[in-house]
Formats: structure tokens, C-alpha cells, sequence
């Protein structure tokens, strides 16, 4: 399969694209990579969604190299950019605009700068009133981008999938992954009262407010019963949905930095995600992929299929139909 010589109207669309909307073919195995074989651009003229890599690990306490999950969940994407969505059957760039932003460019050598950037670097997309769909990079970036989304719409509803709470005790100046949504709580980035973790199995001596949705509680009562939960806690709330892959057990998701047995199946993670289609996002992100200790890229194909069903989500916002086959 080669490119047209006039049209330019299959391969390497990452840079030869013109436009945000539609697709053309690519070969899985090759090509130019970017998020969904989407454009690479900063022009946000027109664009609903702009997919950005945070790619900062600084703030982990155990396990490092989530810097390197951007691009993993790149490389991940290319066979969701080659067929109509599952189980939506439509192809979500008929009506939803997206572009690949490329990456936060971070200075490891000067953390103090680090937050200051990632707002930055957020606040330029919804400045121009597109949504921000961010692939991490550990669970800290969070941080800095709710500081972007709170300052563009108040506090937000939060919606956080992790098998950690990320509340444990905060200073206001440490970088760290495990108690940044503490802080956020204290800044009134986001709003607990209307906020909900799902998937948690690690303990904290105070909920600060959430609805947790434990991983064994979700696993005793299903899927649609947790559905039906999230969307309770939420309701027309804007809402930032964040997604930890540790959320997911390591049997499904080994390439993490900190990784907790008993956690969500892939396929439960998804069945969720699908579910929220009801929800007011503003934006959401997927942390925590570390490649160098992935299986058979396991890990970053459900990051990146989780990324992928989000951008669905907006779709279905955006006018696209759902073409269901087969039972579901």
C-alpha cells in the first residue's frame, strides 16, 4: 500500500493529514506514530480534543519509567486507528476532532519548574476551549492539570480509577503520587462531595470526603451496579475522569510502578469506561504505564484502548451513532 503521489491519502497521516477529521489508511506495522495515527499540530482552531504526553516520573515511590508511557501508548494505538470502535461501531473522528498536541517538554533539571510547565502546557488547550486528554507520566501530572481545569471551570467533580487513594498526607510542597488529590481537595481544585474512586485496595485512615468504590466491592457487585454509582455520586457535574492503569490487577496491567494484586479485570475497566457516556468530561488522562516492566505491551494496549474509549465517549457527544453487532 503506498501513498498517492497527489492526494496524499494513505500512510504517515501523523504529519501529511490536513485536516483533524476522518481517517485514511496505515500499515499497523509501520508509519509515523502518533496517539490514533491523529495529526501532530498546536493549532487548535476548530479541534475538540488535544492528546499531550506528560512525560515526568519524578514524583514516584516505588518503581520509575513512567516518563517513557506516552510514547508506549502510542505505539499501542495503531490497531484501534485501523477499525470502526468496539463496541460502538463507528469510526469517532466522523464528528470529534482530535489532534495530537505532541508532549509537554519538561526540564527534569529544574523541578521547581515542573508544575508551573505542565499547567502551562494544559492551560494553552483549554484556553481555546478544547478538551485535554493526557497520557502520562506518573499520577503527580495530575496535579498541574486539575490547577488548568480548575482555573477554566471551578472546581470539577473527580473521577479517579487507582488502586491507591492518592490522599495520604500532603504538605502543599511535595511532589509525590500518592497525596496530590489531598492537596487538590485542600485547594478546592475538585469538588469530593461530588467525586468518586473506583477500584481502591490500599488503606487510608480517612475517605477526605469521597465515594470510594473499593476493588472488592466492585467485584461483589458488578459493573453496571458501579456504573449506576458513579453516575449517582456525579450527576451533571463537570467532571476530570483520571485513570491509573494500576487501577487494573497486574495480571492485566504488569508494567506499572506500583502495582497492587486484586484489582479490575481489563474488561471491567472497559465495560465502566463505556458506561459513562451520560458524564459532562472536561478532560481525563491515563498514567502510570512504565514499559520497561510491561508483558507483550499488555499495559499500554489497555492504556491506550482506555484513552481510546474516552475520545468514544465525546463522539457519542458530538453526534456519532452507535452501530452495535452481535450480542452485547
Amino acid at each position: 500500500m503506498g501513498t498517492k503521489e497527489n492526494d496524499c491519502e494513505t500512510g504517515d497521516q501523523a504529519f501529511l493529514k490536513k485536516d483533524a477529521l476522518g481517517r485514511w489508511p496505515e500499515m499497523t506495522y509501520g508509519g509515523a506514530l502518533s496517539f490514533l495515527r491523529r495529526r501532530y499540530s498546536r493549532d487548535l482552531a476548530n479541534i475538540d480534543v488535544a492528546v499531550s504526553g506528560i512525560p515526568f516520573d519524578c514524583a514516584v515511590t516505588y518503581r520509575s519509567g513512567s516518563r517513557l508511557g506516552p510514547r508506549a501508548i502510542r505505539a499501542a494505538s495503531v490497531q484501534l486507528a485501523e477499525l470502526k470502535a468496539f463496541p460502538f461501531g463507528f469510526d469517532p473522528f466522523e464528528h470529534l476532532s482530535v489532534v495530537d498536541y505532541g508532549d509537554c517538554f519538561i526540564d527534569p533539571h529544574h523541578p521547581e519548574t515542573v508544575i508551573e510547565t505542565i499547567e502551562g502546557h494544559i492551560k494553552k488547550i483549554t484556553d481555546a476551549g478544547v478538551i485535554p486528554l493526557s497520557l502520562g507520566g506518573d499520577h503527580f501530572v495530575t496535579y498541574p492539570i486539575l490547577k488548568a481545569i480548575a482555573a477554566k471551570h471551578g472546581p470539577v467533580s473527580l473521577l479517579h480509577f487507582d488502586a491507591h487513594c492518592d490522599t495520604w498526607e500532603d504538605d502543599g510542597k511535595r511532589f509525590d503520587h500518592g497525596s496530590m488529590f489531598l492537596r487538590a481537595k485542600n485547594e478546592n481544585l475538585i469538588d469530593v462531595s461530588r467525586s468518586c474512586q473506583v477500584g481502591i485496595r490500599t488503606y487510608n485512615d480517612s475517605d477526605h470526603g469521597f465515594d470510594i468504590l473499593t476493588a472488592p466491592w466492585v467485584h461483589r457487585e458488578g459493573v453496571d451496579k458501579t456504573i449506576e454509582a458513579i453516575k449517582s455520586r456525579i450527576g451533571s457535574n463537570k467532571v476530570y475522569l483520571t485513570f491509573d492503569i494500576d487501577c487494573l490487577d497486574p495480571a492485566f496491567a504488569p508494567g506499572t510502578g506500583t502495582p497492587v494484586p486484586g484489582g479490575l479485570s481489563s474488561a471491567q475497566a472497559l465495560a465502566i469506561v463505556r458506561g459513562l457516556g451520560d458524564l459532562n468530561l472536561v478532560g481525563a488522562d491515563v498514567v502510570e504505564v512504565c514499559p520497561s516492566y510491561d508483558v507483550a505491551e499488555v499495559t499500554a494496549l489497555s492504556a491506550a484502548t482506555i484513552a481510546h474509549d474516552i475520545l468514544c465517549l465525546l463522539a457519542l457527544k458530538k453526534g456519532c451513532e452507535t452501530h452495535p453487532v452481535g450480542r452485547l
